[in-house]
């Protein structure tokens, strides 16, 4: 067995039993046939990398070998240089050093760290100093203001304001700008702003890199309105690897369907999936182990398992972010829902059925908003801490062999992980209203609309607007 999947087990150090008043519940009979299927496949084999031939040294020039890393950088100007800065910048990132090395690991770019500051430079990328003392005080109040307007339970601090700023306008103001304007705004956030940290005793998580363990859970606070949710969380890094609203997340078609979707997605499975008890699991179950198998057999699933079901309280890496999600977000859909109690009847088919498009589309954008947003999110160090701290997700998945770590991604042939999704229902199990409504809702839309940006603060009275049509 491959000694780097011997410690991929994560879990909470001194955990007595990792299964308590569990039981992996068996593969029923049509899972044991996916099973046996997928077993008889054969995955490709992988070619061998040949070694780099070696040169000896003839003399003590650092650079013996007359070779410049950097003869083939980008020239100033570059425009797919300007795209990446923009983005990173975008994303809160703003070292030059970890600019360099993510340019080089996302976009195969070799900039030196001096070189991206000179780029930056060029294109007027400048930091929160800079940018807040030449920009004129009506815009930076402005985007301050309206990042509050999407916060009326008041739960976001000024931290979380200036990383929604930068990624939605990618504009970085100072915090104490922020800070002093929200006081000045709304001093009763500061006062009423609850602790977000009611937690069980939290216990420090092993693992050795991005994909060795994917956590799995569903969020039900917006089940009461229709619409819950379902997410996978990578442990090492505590990157979002998916976040979806769905019709039903205690359907084991529906769940089974959205982690076979991220296993399309990545190309792989991990070495290890972890869920709680619920029955709507058997079939992740019945795939991760099937998948294993055919993949990656050389890994006894006797030592390392490849599904783990765990007690809620102790799939600590997905509960955790349920918290902050339902403070930043979660509480504030409710309040907007609610608002629209006077044009909304759901006793009414035609008031439901628009009803269930409008929001299901608006909420999935919006998740996958905050799922760039949480994993773009610069955590404070903690020396404590096994897993990385004092970056952000994005930033650890991408450069983990930076931080020692090693990828546990077991590659699967995608062609078989589609047509399973489509034998299994495919898009069906996640659509909200019928395909031929979509399109009529659709069509009304971008028509007779114009396709207006739809936000929480104006989903009702586009609903309005949309009725007459349908």
């Amino acid at each position: 067995m491959d000694s780097r999947y011997k410690t991929s087990t994560c879990m909470p150090i001194g955990a007595s039993n990792p299964f308590p008043s569990c039981s992996s519940s068996p593969m029923s009979e049509s899972e044991a046939e996916v099973a046996s299927q997928l077993i008889a496949s054969q995955p490709e084999s992988e070619d061998n990398i040949p070694e780099s031939s070696s040169q000896p040294r003839t003399n003590d020039n650092n650079n013996w070998t007359g070779r410049n890393q950097y003869q083939n950088r980008p020239k100033i100007g570059d425009e797919s240089v300007h795209q990446a800065l923009l983005e990173y910048h975008r994303r809160n990132i703003t070292n030059k050093l970890t600019i360099s090395e993510l340019l080089k690991a996302d976009y195969g770019i070799i900039l030196s760290a001096s070189s991206v500051t000179r780029h930056k430079k060029y294109w007027n990328i400048t930091a929160s100093q800079v940018t807040t003392a030449k920009m004129a005080e009506l815009d930076k109040r402005q985007l301050v203001f309206d990042e509050m307007s999407k916060d009326p339970n008041a739960k976001r601090g000024p931290k979380t304001v200036k990383e929604n700023i930068a990624r939605v306008a990618g504009v970085h103001l100072t915090r104490d700008f922020i800070e002093a304007t929200m006081r000045d705004q709304h001093p009763e956030g500061f006062a009423n702003r609850e602790p977000t940290a009611k937690k069980i005793h939290r216990s420090a998580l092993v693992c050795v890199g991005p994909h060795q363990e994917w956590s799995g859970d569903g969020h039900d606070k917006l089940t009461g309105i229709g619409f819950p949710i379902w997410a996978v969380r990578d442990v090492w890094s505590g990157k979002w690897l998916g976040i979806w609203v769905v019709p039903n997340n205690r359907l084991k078609d529906t769940i089974a369907y959205l982690y076979l979707k991220l296993v399309y997605e990545y190309g792989g499975i991990p070495v290890q999936t972890t869920t709680d008890c619920g029955s709507e699991l058997v079939m992740v179950y019945g795939f991760a182990n099937a998948l294993r198998e055919a993949f990656a057999g050389d890994i006894p699933v006797e030592q390392v398992a490849a599904h783990r079901f765990l007690q809620s309280i102790h799939n600590i890496t997905i509960e955790r972010g349920w918290l902050r999600l339902r403070l930043e977000w979660g509480d504030n859909v409710k309040i907007f829902w609610d608002a629209g109690n006077t044009v909304y009847n759901a006793a009414i088919p035609e008031h439901y059925n628009l009803a269930r498009w409008l929001w299901s589309k608006l909420i999935q954008s919006e998740l996958d908003d905050l799922r760039d947003k949480f994993n773009n999110h610069r955590s404070r160090k903690d020396r404590g801490k096994w897993l990385p701290s004092g970056l952000s997700p994005n930033v650890a998945f991408s450069l983990h062999e930076k931080y020692g770590a090693v990828s546990g991604l077991l590659p699967v042939d995608r062609e078989i992980i589609g047509r399973l999704m489509e034998d299994i229902g495919g898009e069906e199990l996640v659509r909200f209203v019928s395909v031929a409504y979509a399109a009529k809702a659709q069509q009304v839309f971008n028509g007779e609309l114009g396709a207006p940006q739809m936000t929480m603060q104006n989903v009702w009275h586009i609903f309005q607007d949309m009725l007459p049509h349908m």
